[in-house]
C-alpha cells in the first residue's frame, strides 16, 4: 500500500515523486507506460528529432483539421521516464505575468504570478545566478545555449534591424522582443525532470518506481479513488493508494484515463457503455500552439553536419558544440497589433532544414524560423475513440477556428517575412525553401493551411474550474487530483514545460498542506 500513487513519471510527476517522497515516512508509487531514459538519443539535445515516431514516443495524430485544410498533425508526446522533458526542445520560458494573473482573476484562487514566481525560483538552478526573477539552488539546471550557430545571433541582430528590442531574458520583466532562448541543460546535455528530479530520489526506499506498466484505469471505493489498475508484461495489477491518486500523465492521456474511469460529459461516456461516476467537462477546452516555420537556404553550415567525430568530443569532453543545440535556439515575442496587454506570437528560429512537422531529414544547409499563435482563442476537444485503454483519443485542437487566431497568425507571417528581408540576415540567405508565395492574405494562408504544425504544448483538458479545484482536486470524487499541463485554465503565453514543472512544485505544497 502506498500512501500516494502517480500515474505519469513526466514532467509533472517526477518532479512529485521526487518531493513528495523527501518525507520519508511517506510511501510513494510512481508508475510509466513507457521505459527507462536510457538512451543516448535522448540525452543529447541535437537527437531529440529522433525520437519521433519510436518507442519512446506515445505518437498521436489530430483528427482531420477543419482549419488546416483538413490535415492530420502528428503529436509526439514522450513515453519514457522524463516524459515529454525527455524529448521536448529544452526551452525554459515560463509564459507572461498575465497568463497567471488572468488565471487567478477567472477564479484559479493561488495562481497569479506573485503566487507562482515562487515556484519556479524554486525549481530552478540558473547558471545566471539569483535575482528577483530566478533561483539558482533547484533541481532544474537552466542554461545558456552552448551551440550559438552565427545563424541565430544573426536572426537576433535581424530583429532589432527591424524595430524589436532585443531581450537577454525573456523570464524577467519584460517578454517582448528577440533573443537567445535559456535551455533545460547541464554541462550541455538534456536536464529533464527525470535527470533533474528523479533520478537522485531513486535510491529512497519510500519511492518505488514502475515502467513499462499502463494503467488502465482509476479504482474507488464509493466515491473515494483507491487506486488502479496497471498492466504489466500482459498481467493485470492493482496499486492500492491510502491517501490519494495523481494523474499526472499529460494533456492527452490524462483526460482518457478520467473518462476510461467514469469521469467525464455524461454523453460521451455512454456511447462507450461507460458508467458515469461524474459528469464533468474532461477533454473540453484544450487548446496548443500552431506554429508556421518559413525555411532559407544558406551558405552558412547548419546541424545538418553536426555529427562529427570532432563535434562528438566536443559534446562529450567539455559539454558544447553543435550536438548540444536544442535546434531552437532562438526567438522572440511580438504584438501583431496595438491594444495587446501582451504578446500574442512567438517565434522559434532553428539553424537547420526543420520540416515535414520535424520528420523532414535535411538535405541541405537551411534554417527557418516562423510564428506561433502564443495565447489563441480556439478550443478543441479530446474524446475517447474506444473504452480500449490502448486504443488512442481522438484529438482536435480545432486551430485557428476564430478571426482573432487567424488575424494574428497572418501578420506574424509578416513579422517573419520582414525580419528575413534585414541586411544581418541577407547575408546568409541564399534563396527559399519553403516560404509563402507572397504576402497577400491569400498566399499566406494557403502557405498557413499547408504547413502549420504543432509546437507541442496542449494543455487545458482537465482545466482548474470546469473539471478541478484551485487545489487540483477533481470535482465529485475524493482522493484524486490532476497534476500536470490539463489543468491549465487556457495555455500559457510561451512553451509549457517550466510552467509544468512549476505546478508540480505548487502541487506537492498542497498535498503536503504546505501552500494555501
Amino acid at each position: 500500500m502506498s500512501h500516494y500513487v502517480i500515474v505519469g513519471a513526466g514532467s509533472a510527476g517526477c518532479v512529485l515523486a521526487a518531493r513528495l517522497s523527501e518525507d520519508p515516512a511517506v510511501q510513494v508509487t510512481l508508475i510509466e507506460a513507457g521505459g527507462p531514459d536510457s538512451a543516448q538519443e535522448i540525452h543529447i539535445p541535437a537527437a531529440f528529432p529522433q525520437l519521433f515516431k519510436s518507442e519512446y514516443d506515445w505518437d498521436f495524430s489530430s483528427e482531420p483539421e477543419p482549419g488546416l485544410a483538413g490535415r492530420r498533425i502528428y503529436l509526439p508526446r514522450g513515453k519514457m521516464l522524463g516524459g515529454s522533458s525527455s524529448m521536448n526542445a529544452m526551452v525554459y520560458i515560463r509564459g507572461n505575468r498575465a497568463d497567471y494573473d488572468g488565471w487567478a482573476a477567472e477564479g484559479a484562487t493561488g495562481w497569479g504570478f506573485n503566487d507562482v514566481l515562487a515556484y519556479f525560483r524554486r525549481a530552478e538552478n540558473n547558471e545566471r545566478g539569483e535575482d528577483q526573477f530566478h533561483g539558482k539552488l533547484g533541481p532544474l539546471s537552466v542554461c545558456e545555449g552552448r551551440s550559438r550557430n552565427p545563424l541565430m545571433d544573426a536572426f537576433v541582430q535581424a530583429g532589432v534591424q527591424a524595430g524589436y528590442p532585443a531581450n537577454p531574458d525573456f523570464n524577467a520583466a519584460e517578454q517582448d522582443g528577440v533573443g537567445l532562448f535559456q535551455n533545460t541543460q547541464r554541462n550541455g546535455m538534456r536536464c529533464s525532470t527525470a535527470v533533474a528530479y528523479l533520478h537522485p530520489a531513486m535510491a529512497r526506499p519510500n519511492l518505488r518506481v514502475i515502467t513499462d506498466a499502463l494503467t488502465t484505469r482509476i479504482l474507488f471505493d464509493g466515491t473515494r479513488a483507491s487506486g488502479v489498475e496497471i498492466v504489466v508484461n500482459g498481467q493485470v495489477e492493482t496499486i492500492h493508494a491510502e491517501q490519494e491518486v495523481i494523474l499526472a500523465a499529460g494533456a492527452y492521456n490524462s483526460p482518457q484515463l478520467l473518462m476510461l474511469s467514469g469521469i467525464g460529459p455524461a454523453a460521451d461516456l455512454a456511447a462507450f457503455q461507460i458508467p458515469v461516476r461524474a459528469d464533468l467537462p474532461v477533454g473540453v477546452g484544450l487548446q496548443d500552439h500552431p506554429m508556421t516555420l518559413m525555411t532559407w537556404y544558406t551558405n552558412t553550415e547548419t546541424l545538418m553536419t553536426a555529427a562529427t567525430a570532432e563535434n562528438v568530443e566536443l559534446l562529450t569532453s567539455q559539454g558544447r558544440g553543435p550536438l548540444t543545440s536544442n535546434i531552437g535556439e532562438a526567438g522572440g515575442f511580438f504584438r501583431t497589433r496595438d491594444g495587446l496587454d501582451a504578446p500574442d506570437v512567438q517565434f522559434h528560429a532553428a539553424p537547420v532544414m526543420f520540416y515535414q512537422e520535424g520528420m523532414g531529414v535535411p538535405t541541405a544547409h537551411a534554417f527557418g524560423f516562423g510564428p506561433c499563435v502564443l495565447k489563441p482563442t480556439s478550443r478543441g476537444k479530446l474524446s475517447l475513440r474506444s473504452a480500449n485503454p490502448r486504443s488512442k483519443p481522438r484529438i482536435t485542437h480545432n486551430y485557428f477556428a476564430t478571426a482573432e487566431d487567424r488575424a494574428s497568425a497572418l501578420e506574424g507571417m509578416r513579422i517573419g517575412l520582414e525580419i528575413a528581408k534585414q541586411p544581418a540576415l541577407q547575408a546568409h540567405i541564399t534563396g527559399p525553401h519553403q516560404v509563402p508565395a507572397s504576402e497577400s492574405d491569400a498566399d499566406l494562408w494557403d502557405y498557413i493551411e499547408r504547413y502549420t504544425h504543432t509546437v507541442y504544448h496542449p494543455t487545458s483538458t482537465c482545466a482548474i474550474g470546469p473539471v478541478v479545484d484551485p487545489a487540483l482536486r477533481v470535482h465529485g470524487v475524493q482522493g484524486l487530483r490532476v497534476v500536470d499541463a490539463s489543468v491549465m485554465p487556457s495555455v500559457v503565453r510561451g512553451n509549457t514545460n517550466a510552467p509544468t514543472i512549476m505546478i508540480a512544485e505548487r502541487a506537492a505544497d498542497l498535498i503536503r498542506g504546505a501552500a494555501s
